[in-house]
């Protein structure tokens, strides 16, 4: 092998192992987050906690909706001041004003970051795909507690307030609704 040709094929195995790794970022950085709650991801779990402090923190909530999405969405209430460790249930509100099915899908995070890796969801709208058919309402809960253990935090435990956000964003609809459905502006038979 002459070295021009082995500099090419260690440069082609550096390429192609560079775009491999690029692929696996994403799926590593978002297991990232949601394990150690960096960039505002929350933790999920699908029991209560064990321990209630008689310690409070106040919990703001925010809607927004992703640019083109039709919907309307918003929190049923803007705040509410919670136990730490208590398990809480707030709700949220979508409604879909067009004459279609529109499926979306929340994302969501929480501000400051460094409460993320203490806000724990149990249940969640933003767990699931949600498709609401033409003028239909819904409210969707979501189940939460902040850990306990954020007290023992010497950052996180001097956080007073946390806002939990969500952004829905549109995704295509289900095949078995996408088949049923009538095209955008065509009226509902």
């Amino acid at each position: 092998m002459t070295p021009k040709t082995k500099t090419a094929s260690l440069l082609a195995a550096f390429g192609l192992t560079m775009l491999s790794l690029s692929f696996a970022a994403v799926p590593f950085y978002d297991w990232f987050c949601r394990t150690t709650g960096y960039a505002g991801a929350t933790i999920t779990s699908d029991q209560d906690s064990d321990v209630i402090l008689d310690q409070t923190m106040l919990i703001r909530f925010d809607g927004s909706l992703e640019a083109g999405m039709p919907w309307e969405f918003k929190p049923q209430q803007t705040e509410m001041t919670v136990r730490i460790g208590e398990t809480n249930l707030a709700f949220y509100e979508a409604y879909n004003p067009t004459d279609h099915p529109i499926a979306g899908t929340a994302s969501y995070n929480v501000q400051p970051d460094m409460a993320g890796g203490y806000f724990t969801k149990i249940q969640c709208f933003c767990f699931t795909q949600q498709v609401l058919q033409p003028g239909e309402r819904i409210v969707m809960p979501v189940s939460f507690y902040v850990d306990p253990t954020i007290i023992d935090d010497p950052e996180a435990g001097l956080i007073k307030e946390i806002t939990l956000s969500y952004t829905f964003h549109t995704t295509p609809l289900p095949e078995a609704q996408a088949a049923l459905a009538p095209a955008p502006g065509n009226p509902v038979n």
